[in-house]
């Protein structure tokens, strides 16, 4: 049976469900089959590349991707209760602006460098309950792990150097991320990446 998806509002930082770690699925269930369509719909009407089920609310251990350069992977998936593993180490310099920058769609608009591995480990189960063991590299990697995170309550912003926190936490306070109910609506809101622009241009 195909579940038809649609699109979930996007939560922002400063709901709890984002600053929780999420659980475990017990079972692959009808539920969560329909839950992980929606995730996909929201994902591509956000234009992201990943989204994680607490990004829209769900607090399970789940995340969808849509990605060209995966190498061997799938170009879309979805991973149930994931394990991640670095196999490369994270770099300690600086990371670079022009090509080590990071958004999230749960903190629309902005984005910060950040150092990440290049190489990874992803196992897990995909909707059908088949195994998922695969490894990927560059920027997939990066997608995996920004996603990994966020259900162990872990956001990027959470990750960045003093220079980047600061400038973050400057904005934070500018944009009163600090409590629940924050959402923006793909499809509807203006896109906070200016892909709409885009589309006009």
């Amino acid at each position: 049976m195909a579940f038809e998806g649609k699109i979930l509002p996007i939560v922002i930082h400063g709901d709890p469900v984002l600053h929780n770690r999420a659980a475990e699925v017990e079972e692959i269930d009808d539920d969560v089959r329909q839950l992980v369509a929606d995730m996909h719909v929201t994902q591509e009407a956000a234009r992201g590349v990943g989204l994680a089920a607490p990004q829209v609310g769900a607090g399970l251990r789940i995340f969808t991707w849509a990605f060209e350069h995966t190498g061997d992977a799938p170009q879309q998936g979805e991973v149930i209760n994931p394990v991640l593993t670095l196999l490369g180490k994270v770099s300690q310099e600086d990371p670079d602006p022009e090509t080590e920058t990071e958004g999230c769609l749960s903190v629309p608009g902005l984005g910060y460098p950040l150092k990440r591995s290049d190489h990874v480990r992803l196992q897990g189960f995909d909707v059908d309950g088949n195994e998922i063991d695969f490894e990927a590299h560059g920027w997939f990697a990066r997608i995996l792990q920004h996603e990994f995170d966020h259900l162990n309550a872990t956001l990027y912003v959470n990750r960045l150097n003093t220079r980047w926190s600061k400038r973050w936490k400057k904005e934070l306070r500018k944009q009163g991320w600090n409590t629940a109910g924050n959402t923006w609506m793909p499809g509807e809101d203006t896109d906070p990446f200016g892909h709409d622009e885009d589309d006009d241009a």
